[in-house]
């Protein structure tokens, strides 16, 4: 039996932003779940791909509280991040989880770096 792990990734504010790097990102998830099965666990996106906006970034903290909400308190979760992010848009979600939270991130250059809080 697998290990259940939920990947969050945070974005940009800007839906522009969110749109050009979403296929970095995309690809960053999909080696990491790869790398997670080769270790016996399964990784599943905390939060959807959203076709309207064109990325599947969590792009406001609101959201992201409400993602990580429904993330079970004690489950582990990895912040998969590659290109421009809001730190804020997920920090304040895992302030109070209990489990253990990775934070993974592969930046290739061609992309801006990190916005913290």
């Amino acid at each position: 039996m697998s290990k259940l792990i939920y990947l969050v990734a945070s974005g940009d504010l800007r839906l522009s932003a969110n749109r050009v790097c979403w296929p970095a990102q995309e690809s960053l998830e999909k080696a990491l779940g790869e790398a997670v099965e080769r270790l016996g666990g399964q990784l599943q996106r905390a939060h959807p791909y959203d076709a309207a906006k064109g990325h599947g970034f969590i792009d406001s903290q609101r959201y992201g509280i409400d993602v990580i909400r429904q993330i079970p308190k004690d489950a582990p979760i990895i912040v998969a991040e590659a290109v421009w992010q809001y730190s804020h848009h997920v920090l304040s979600g895992l302030w109070h989880h209990r489990g253990p939270i990775l934070t993974v991130a592969n930046w290739s250059g061609q992309w801006p770096g990190l916005v913290a809080c």
